[in-house]
C-alpha cells in the first residue's frame, strides 16, 4: 500500500439525491495509491452511486470528487483515461474468443497494433486465461469471464480500478485466484483497487482498509484491526474462550482477571466480555495452570462482527434522530 498522505481518490462533501432519498450523503473518503480498498454495505447502501459519480456517469447533487488530481465531474475524459472499471456483470462479445475481445479493447483505447498484441499476450498469462483465449466468450464460466474482465480493464494500463461485486456468483476455486489476482495487481504492480461488495469474508481477506456504507452514510473507515479495537473500547470487548480441561475452575480463572464486566456460556465455548484486551493475559493464565486453550478469538476482530455492530450502531443513530424529531413535532403542534 501506498505510504499515507499519498492520495489518488478524494471526496468532499459527495452527495446524490433522486428526489427527497439522499442515495450518497456527505462523503468524506480517501484512499490512497496502491492500496486495496473495499467499499461495503447492503444493496441499495449507495455503493454502486458512489462508484458512477467517480466515473464520471452520474453527476453530483453536491460536493466533488478527484481521481488523481482530476475533478470527476468537470473532467470525465482524464478521469476515464485512468481508471479501468469491472462491473459486476461482464459483458464480451459471445461469438468472438476471449483474445478477439482483447484485440477489440486494446483498438478502442487507440493502442498500436504491436502494443496490443504484447499486451494481450502478457494479460492472458497474468489472469491465467491462455488455455481459454481462443475459444468463443459464451462458453465461458462467470469466473473466466470475471478473470478475462480484469484483462480488458488492463488493457489500457489504468493507475485505478473499480470493481463492484467482483466475487458474486464465482465458485470456491476461482475465487481464491482472484482474490490472489487482485493482490498481485496492488502489491507488485502499485495499482489502486477500489472494491464494492456485500461479501464481507472475500473482502476481508485483501483489503487494506474498508468503509462500511449504510443508507448512504459513512459510517465506519480505516483498518479492519482499528475498526475492531475502536468497537472494543467503545462498547468492551466480546472474547470468545475454551479450554482444556473444561471446569469449573476455568471458569472462575477467568473471572479472576481484571476488566471483566460478564461470562456467558454459548455452546462449547465461553463469551467473555471485558474492558480491555484479554488475550494474552488469558493465554499466561492458561500457561500459569496448565490449560489448554481450544479457542481463542476476538470477535470485534472479524469483518461480519464489525459490520454487524456498526449496522446496529447506526441504526440506533437513526431511531433516536428520528424519536427527537418526532417530540419536537409534537411539542410545536401543543404550541400552536
Amino acid at each position: 500500500m501506498g505510504a499515507l498522505g499519498e492520495v489518488i481518490i478524494k471526496t468532499e462533501g459527495l452527495t446524490k439525491c433522486y428526489g427527497e432519498k439522499r442515495a450518497v450523503s456527505d462523503l468524506d473518503l480517501e484512499i490512497y495509491k496502491g492500496e486495496v480498498f473495499g467499499l461495503l454495505g447492503p444493496n441499495g447502501a449507495g455503493k454502486t452511486t458512489t462508484t458512477l459519480m467517480l466515473l464520471g456517469l452520474s453527476e453530483p447533487s453536491g460536493g466533488s470528487a478527484f481521481i488523481d488530481g482530476h475533478d470527476c465531474t468537470r473532467e470525465p475524459i482524464e478521469v476515464k483515461r485512468m481508471v479501468g472499471y469491472l462491473p459486476d456483470s461482464v459483458g464480451f462479445y459471445p461469438d468472438m474468443t476471449g483474445r478477439e475481445n482483447l484485440r477489440f479493447t486494446g483498438r478502442l483505447n487507440g493502442l498500436p497494433e504491436n502494443v496490443t498484441e504484447e499486451r494481450i499476450e502478457d494479460l492472458l498469462s497474468k489472469v491465467g486465461m491462455q488455455e481459454a483465449a481462443d475459444k468463443k466468450t459464451l462458453t465461458y464460466s462467470r469466473g473466466m469471464k470475471q478473470r478475462l474482465g480484469i484483462a480488458d480493464v488492463l488493457m489500457k494500463d489504468p493507475k485505478v480500478i473499480i470493481m463492484d461485486e467482483p466475487t458474486l456468483g464465482i465458485d470456491p476455486e476461482g475465487m481464491r485466484e482472484l482474490m490472489a489476482l487482485i493482490r498481485r495487481l496492488s502489491e507488485e504492480e502499485g495499482r489502486t483497487i477500489l472494491i464494492s461488495s456485500h461479501q464481507l469474508y472475500q473482502v476481508q481477506q485483501i483489503c487494506d482498509r474498508v468503509g462500511i456504507f449504510v443508507e448512504g452514510k459513512l459510517i465506519a473507515c480505516g483498518r479492519i484491526d482499528e475498526l475492531g479495537d475502536a468497537l472494543g473500547s467503545e462498547n468492551g470487548y466480546s472474547l470468545e474462550v475454551a479450554a482444556y480441561p473444561d471446569n469449573v475452575g476455568f471458569r472462575k480463572l477467568l473471572e479472576s482477571l481484571e476488566g471483566v464486566r460478564s461470562i456467558e456460556r454459548e455452546g462449547e465455548h465461553y463469551v467473555v466480555i471485558s474492558d480491555r484486551d484479554l488475550r494474552r493475559d488469558i493465554q499466561a493464565m492458561a500457561v500459569k495452570e496448565e490449560y489448554l486453550l481450544t479457542r481463542i478469538r476476538q470477535r470485534s476482530s472479524d469483518l461480519d462482527e464489525i459490520y454487524r455492530r456498526y449496522f446496529e450502531k447506526a441504526e440506533k443513530a437513526e431511531k433516536a434522530v428520528k424519536e427527537n424529531g418526532n417530540k419536537h413535532d409534537k411539542k410545536r403542534r401543543l404550541l400552536r
